[in-house]
């Protein structure tokens, strides 16, 4: 049995599927001299899908972005016609009898090897256009043979190194019952991923994806974290069990969808639902949500073959409105950066990228970009009720020029005679501390605000929260986290301006229970998690969650913190407590 950190709770017991195509891990197949002439049509066609690719992408980025951007994929594009390139994987594949991705690695690295000697430090940084080029190729013929395999197989546990969100997008098309990884936090993007799809996750594992082969039975609990491989027929038929039950309850919880989210003693709690895209937004009337209170409109452009124009925008923000509860949501802008990267808005190398250029920090570089994607925001806001939500604000003065951009934006489409909706709601997310200290300012600006719990927590305790090693800093239980969203909050409803948290804390009911003590009455989360937070709200009375509130301040550590909640949350829901991650 292996301990890791569990991301996403439920119990899944299901064959494994090794992901290769994660990160390029890729193990060397031999191929027999027959099969050769395969391999070469693999490789080549995977040079014309991805030519294909590259010739939209540089047609989108010259009129979305600029020229100078789409100068890069040009120069990629010719990569592809290189004969030097193409006869060397031809030749290794030859020549080692290995299949196409093992020979595309191996002419990696001997690129990598021929570039790292040379002076001219120019030079030697145009490796990375050779392995972006290498990684299409690898990605485009992995995606192939995954898509293949899991297509055709029975349910799976989905193992690998690392899930990116780019490739976690892909999670609703087959028939995974559960994630396992090596890296990745449990507030990361693949991680809430899993949980709005109502997936058993757990990461942290170490050399995961090494041990566990091919079609091996494994056994997972995404609540407490364990994961067993080729288990003994009494812990699979103990996990099968546990399987049931856990479905049952999970099931029981979405009955409530029509009922209201009102405490015992009378206090009328909104749960919304954040959503990464259209299929999200019918989910979130299926459980009960009475809106959408955060779009995360990067995984449109993640998943995106090219740049999605301001049209396509404009459709799929249509549709999300349409589809949403009450046609009640909350679009937030751009967050690339970090994780989330998007290669027409280039590659950059930063120490520290959570910290570093990203999301509105993009603006200045991209004001068009940016300018479009607000155009499409604004047209698409007559169908319904919609706030405009800008993420990772610093300062105030930042808040002062996106509102100018949007000023802009607005006069453009007065001119040019585009019906708009003028009266949109602005927001910023609360996710950095120098925000949250300031928030008394920040509200001099804004109409509302949204707080982002997952990021707030990794800049609070300053740690990484795709990094297993510092995972236990990165948990919602530390007492300076509830301290400043106990000051967040009480400020706000001072003010008189709505507070939401969007975070992951949301959802979890340990974490709900002082949220609400400390006035907070609305709260956005995985839609998967909607019924069973009602159900907590329905059970308790507000009254009795003040102290609660009062108590997790006052502890010093968060293993009392999370010791504390747990005993509350048994003795006020124990059929609650099991849908819980520890």
């Amino acid at each position: 049995m292996k301990k890791g950190i569990p991301i996403s709770p439920g119990i899944a017991v299901a064959r494994a599927f090794r992901w290769e195509h994660a990160l390029g891990q890729h193990s060397p197949h031999l191929i027999d001299s027959t099969a050769l002439s395969g391999e070469l049509v693999r490789f080549d066609h995977a040079c014309v899908a991805v030519g294909l690719e590259l010739d939209r992408t540089i047609e989108r980025v010259q009129s979305e972005v600029s020229n100078e951007a789409a100068e890069i994929f040009r120069a990629h594009r010719s990569m592809l016609r290189d004969p030097n390139l193409v006869g060397k994987v031809h030749s290794i594949i030859l020549r080692r009898q290995i299949d196409v991705t093992s020979a595309l690695g191996e002419a990696l690295a001997e690129y990598e090897a021929l570039f790292g000697q040379l002076k001219d430090e120019y030079l030697r940084e145009r490796i990375s256009d050779i392995r972006d080029v290498v990684g299409r190729l690898m990605s485009q013929i992995a995606m192939e043979d995954t898509q293949l395999k899991l297509q055709s197989t029975e349910p799976i546990i989905l193992v690998a190194p690392e899930i990116l969100p780019s490739q976690a997008v892909m999670f609703d098309r087959f028939q995974i019952q559960g994630i396992v990884t090596e890296t990745g936090g449990s507030t990361g993007h693949a991680a809430i991923l899993a949980r709005a799809l109502g997936i058993p996750a757990v990461s942290g594992i170490p050399d995961i994806w090494k041990e566990v082969h091919q079609g091996d039975l494994i056994a997972m609990d995404g609540r407490e974290g364990h994961v067993h491989i080729n288990p003994g027929p009494e812990v699979e038929s103990a996990y099968r069990k546990l399987q049931r039950e856990y479905v049952h309850q999970r099931d029981r919880m979405v009955e409530n969808r029509d009922l209201p989210a009102v405490s015992q003693d009378g206090h009328a709690i909104e749960l919304l639902s954040n959503v990464n895209g259209v299929p999200d937004a019918l989910v979130s009337q299926s459980v009960g949500a009475s809106g959408v209170g955060l779009y995360r409109t990067e995984y449109l452009f993640l998943t995106h073959p090219t740049v999605p124009t301001e049209s396509e925008q404009y459709e799929n923000y249509r549709q999300i409105i349409e589809q949403a509860p009450n046609r009640r949501v909350i679009i937030r802008t751009l967050d690339l950066g970090g994780d989330k990267q998007v290669p027409y808005l280039g590659t950059h190398r930063e120490a520290n990228p959570f910290m570093g250029w990203r999301s509105v920090r993009l603006l200045s570089a991209y004001p068009d970009f940016f300018q479009t994607q607000l155009r499409a925001i604004l047209r698409a806001g007559q169908a319904g009720d919609v706030g405009l939500l800008f993420p990772m604000i610093s300062t105030v003065e930042e808040i002062h020029r996106l509102r100018r951009l949007v000023d802009r934006t607005r006069m453009e489409l007065t001119r040019g005679n585009v019906p708009f909706q003028g009266k949109l709601a602005i927001g910023v997310m609360i996710e950095v501390p120098a925000a949250a200290l300031c928030i008394d300012q920040m509200l001099d600006e804004v109409d509302f605000v949204s707080i982002g719990s997952n990021d707030l927590t990794q800049y609070v305790m300053a740690a990484d929260r795709d990094n297993p090693k510092v995972a236990h800093l990165c948990e919602p239980f530390h007492p300076p986290v509830f301290r400043l969203l106990r000051s967040v909050i009480r400020t706000c409803n001072e003010r008189g301006k709505p507070v939401t948290l969007c975070g992951e804390m949301a959802g979890r009911p340990r974490c709900v229970l002082p949220l609400l003590g400390m006035g907070l009455r609305r709260f956005s989360m995985s839609p998967a998690f909607v019924p069973t937070i009602k159900a907590l709200i329905r059970k308790i009375d507000l009254k009795d969650c003040i102290p609660i509130a009062e108590q997790v301040t006052r502890l010093r550590r968060a293993d009392e913190v999370r010791a504390y909640l747990s005993e509350r949350l048994r003795a006020i829901c124990p059929n609650i407590a099991m849908l819980d991650t520890l």
